[in-house]
């Protein structure tokens, strides 16, 4: 049974940082993508940050410079340090691990990150 566990989210004040995890289970953790993704209210869901198998990673406009995505392979455990918070980083958290092999994804349940100004 494939699990992707989030956590880390909570309430943080504006600047502050915050850290997710998002630990993996029934997959080979090595041999698939790791994104962040974001869903606010009223809004999609978008990309936050991926990191590849090769340790390669990206990241949307809005958090380059504040949102480093990291793994770590021998944990089966993915990561995303958060700095300078701003409300409008308030939404729900999500991981996702994709097999660039098959396309199969999957997604943890999410953590709520809330920013107050």
């Amino acid at each position: 049974q494939v699990q992707l566990v989030e956590s880390g989210g909570g309430l943080v004040q504006a600047g502050g940082p915050l850290s997710l995890s998002c630990a993996t289970s029934g997959i080979i953790f090595s041999g698939h993508e790791l994104s962040w993704y974001r869903q606010a209210p009223g809004k999609q869901r978008e990309l936050v940050a991926r990191i590849t198998r090769t340790f390669n990673t990206n990241s949307a406009d809005a958090v380059k410079g504040r949102f480093t995505i990291s793994r770590d392979n021998a944990k089966s455990t993915g990561y995303l340090q958060m700095s300078g918070l701003t409300p409008e980083d308030t939404a729900v958290y999500y991981c996702n691990a994709k097999s660039p092999r098959t396309g199969g994804q999957y997604w943890g349940q999410g953590t709520q990150v809330t920013v107050s100004s």
